[in-house]
Protein backbone atom coordinates (compact mmCIF):
# COMPACT_ATOMS: atom_id res chain seq x y z
CA UNK A 1 0.00 0.00 0.00
CA UNK A 2 1.78 2.73 -1.80
CA UNK A 3 1.92 5.88 0.78
CA UNK A 4 1.53 9.67 -0.84
CA UNK A 5 1.65 11.99 2.32
CA UNK A 6 0.23 12.23 6.01
CA UNK A 7 -0.74 15.78 7.48
CA UNK A 8 -3.31 16.72 10.13
CA UNK A 9 -4.17 12.80 10.72
CA UNK A 10 -4.94 12.39 7.10
CA UNK A 11 -3.64 9.69 5.16
CA UNK A 12 -2.93 9.42 1.12
CA UNK A 13 -2.48 6.14 -0.09
CA UNK A 14 -3.09 4.00 -3.15
CA UNK A 15 -3.50 -0.01 -2.96
CA UNK A 16 -1.10 -1.89 -5.14
CA UNK A 17 -3.37 -2.91 -7.38
CA UNK A 18 -4.90 -0.25 -8.65
CA UNK A 19 -6.83 0.91 -11.99
CA UNK A 20 -7.93 4.11 -13.84
CA UNK A 21 -9.34 6.35 -13.35
CA UNK A 22 -6.36 8.26 -11.50
CA UNK A 23 -7.79 8.17 -7.81
CA UNK A 24 -6.49 8.47 -4.52
CA UNK A 25 -7.75 6.84 -0.96
CA UNK A 26 -7.95 8.82 2.36
CA UNK A 27 -8.31 7.34 5.60
CA UNK A 28 -9.34 9.55 8.72
CA UNK A 29 -10.54 8.65 12.70
CA UNK A 30 -11.77 5.64 11.10
CA UNK A 31 -13.48 6.48 7.61
CA UNK A 32 -12.15 6.34 4.02
CA UNK A 33 -13.14 8.11 0.81
CA UNK A 34 -11.77 8.07 -2.51
CA UNK A 35 -11.02 11.37 -4.87
CA UNK A 36 -10.40 10.86 -8.55
CA UNK A 37 -8.14 13.48 -9.32
CA UNK A 38 -7.23 13.11 -13.09
CA UNK A 39 -9.38 16.15 -14.58
CA UNK A 40 -10.07 17.99 -11.19
CA UNK A 41 -10.40 16.53 -7.66
CA UNK A 42 -13.81 14.64 -7.25
CA UNK A 43 -15.34 12.56 -4.40
CA UNK A 44 -16.30 9.08 -5.61
CA UNK A 45 -16.73 7.67 -2.45
CA UNK A 46 -17.05 8.02 1.27
CA UNK A 47 -17.85 5.90 4.34
CA UNK A 48 -17.34 6.95 7.71
CA UNK A 49 -16.11 10.76 7.27
CA UNK A 50 -18.29 13.69 8.61
CA UNK A 51 -18.90 16.45 6.55
CA UNK A 52 -16.18 18.73 8.13
CA UNK A 53 -13.79 16.09 8.02
CA UNK A 54 -14.72 15.34 4.00
CA UNK A 55 -14.07 19.08 3.16
CA UNK A 56 -10.91 19.12 4.97
CA UNK A 57 -9.48 16.03 2.88
CA UNK A 58 -10.92 17.52 -0.58
CA UNK A 59 -9.19 20.40 0.24
CA UNK A 60 -5.88 18.40 1.08
CA UNK A 61 -6.34 16.68 -2.12
CA UNK A 62 -6.69 19.53 -4.49
CA UNK A 63 -3.57 21.03 -2.43
CA UNK A 64 -1.17 18.29 -3.65
CA UNK A 65 -3.37 16.90 -6.77
CA UNK A 66 -0.37 17.47 -8.98
CA UNK A 67 1.88 15.63 -6.54
CA UNK A 68 -0.75 12.89 -6.06
CA UNK A 69 -0.86 11.96 -10.29
CA UNK A 70 3.15 12.19 -10.35
CA UNK A 71 3.07 9.37 -7.89
CA UNK A 72 0.40 7.41 -9.21
CA UNK A 73 2.37 7.12 -12.58
CA UNK A 74 5.30 6.52 -10.21
CA UNK A 75 3.34 3.56 -8.94
CA UNK A 76 1.37 2.19 -12.18
CA UNK A 77 4.68 2.92 -14.55
CA UNK A 78 7.24 0.90 -12.62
Amino acid sequence: MPRIFDQDGYSFFFYSNEHRPIHVHVRYSGGEAVFNVEEGVELQESQGLKVKELARAEELAVERQQLIVEKWHEHINR
